[in-house]
């Protein structure tokens, strides 16, 4: 019942966050100045936090109109290269006859959508050429699509590579760091023409064995039944996806959230100030980053459970036991692709050493193929987002795939 109760409380708070959106400008207009100026602007900031204080459902956009190729302002225009049921290629396409290499961001299938990664293609797209894995929301995906577990992503993983060609480039932040390896390797044994030059793992829970985060503890203080019955819930009858079990992401959310309580917190209580103070571009800043942290996508249930288990659990690729749909994955197989590592100093997601486990895995590969870089001074998101990502972590991307084209 987990996301009928969450359902029947956000149609009973939906109305009054929207109320409070639409009074909070009109009280603006009418605020008079001393004596009541003072209390009508903190009515005004109650009501503008809690008028975006809710989550919602529905991929906010990328925004990316146009970006520099070298001294020159080119226009960006996503089109769609491949769809399916559960997710599609988006292509990050630019008008511009300088010849750039492809590049397939693998984005996460977790809580939040692809679009987390904006920053991460607005840099990347100065030097490449950029399509993003674009997953949809599970709760929007009819019964008869079937299910989406592991084993579809890693062929997904195949089939978007087959799409971009040889001579592609792939590029996996977090999460998807252990699909995007299996689908490799499987390619590498197939000597698949498609066979990606180069593979840069930022971030991923290639073996949580090494320095265990919170989150990697939580998942093995309980076993998947546990999971499954308390954290799986089914879509209501009125979405396309009605009768889907799900991981759903408000619950993701939830727990997110509450690791870092007091930052959040300390976030909204300096955009009342910011708020009260008029101060519009802390504000909007602030509006920004809330409104794409709480647009939240459910999960396929069985996705979930599989990435729970396989990955975090049972530790299946670290001790050579990932299989996929019946065959075992052999990272020794692949030999010609540029391995990349990237982690963070701070990261308390998916901690050092777990990424640059895929250096030991992929065994023979030879060490000038090998390359891993520890980021100093950031957290998780800061791998893969802000100034040191554009400014020193991508230099280094841009130079391994020069280097393996």
């Amino acid at each position: 019942m987990i996301y009928q109760m969450y359902q029947a409380q956000s149609d009973f708070l939906d109305p009054m966050r929207m109320v409070a959106r639409n009074i909070s400008p009109l009280v603006k207009l009418v605020t008079p100045q001393k004596p009541f100026g003072q209390a009508l602007r903190q009515l005004t900031a109650s009501l503008d936090l809690v008028g975006h204080s809710g989550t919602t459902h529905t991929r906010p956009p990328y925004g990316i109109e146009s970006v520099a190729v070298g001294n020159e302002l080119v226009e960006v225009i996503e089109e769609v290269a491949y769809d399916t049921a559960f997710g599609a290629l988006l292509h990050f396409r630019k008008d511009t006859v300088r010849p750039q290499p492809k590049l397939l961001l693998v984005a996460p299938l977790s809580g939040h959508f692809a679009t987390l990664l904006r920053n991460t293609v607005e840099v990347l797209l100065q030097d490449h050429d950029v399509y993003v894995t674009d997953w949809h929301n599970a709760r929007d995906i009819p019964l008869a699509a079937g299910p989406f577990g592991f084993d579809e992503y890693v062929a997904h993983v195949m089939d978007f590579l087959e799409i971009l060609g040889p001579r592609s480039h792939v590029v996996a932040v977090c999460q998807p760091a252990v699909a995007v390896l299996a689908a490799v390797a499987l390619m590498a044994e197939n000597n698949h023409i498609a066979t990606p030059r180069s593979m840069t793992l930022m971030a991923g829970p290639i073996d949580t064995r090494q320095n265990p985060t919170k989150v990697n503890q939580l998942a093995k203080t309980k076993d998947i039944d546990w999971f499954e019955k308390n954290l799986i819930g089914v879509v209501p009858w009125r979405y396309k996806g009605a009768g889907r079990r799900v991981y759903p992401g408000f619950v993701q959310l939830a727990s997110f959230m509450s690791m870092n309580l007091d930052k959040h917190m300390s976030a909204h209580k300096k955009q009342f100030a910011n708020l009260m103070s008029e101060d519009i571009e802390a504000s909007l800043a602030h509006r920004k980053f809330y409104d794409e942290y709480l647009a939240v996508m459910d999960l396929p249930a069985e996705f979930y459970l599989e990435t729970v288990e396989r990955i975090f659990q049972t530790h299946e690729l670290p001790l050579g036991q990932l299989m996929w749909r019946g065959r075992k994955v052999k990272p020794e197989a692949i030999k010609r692709t540029f391995l990349f590592t990237v982690e963070g100093e701070r990261d308390d997601i998916c901690a050092l050493g777990q990424t640059m486990a895929a250096l030991d895995l992929c065994s023979n590969l030879r060490p000038v193929l090998k390359r891993h870089h520890l980021q100093n001074g950031v957290g998780h998101y800061g791998v893969f987002s802000g100034k040191r990502w554009a400014n020193e972590i991508y230099p280094l991307i841009r130079e391994v795939i020069h280097f393996s084209r």
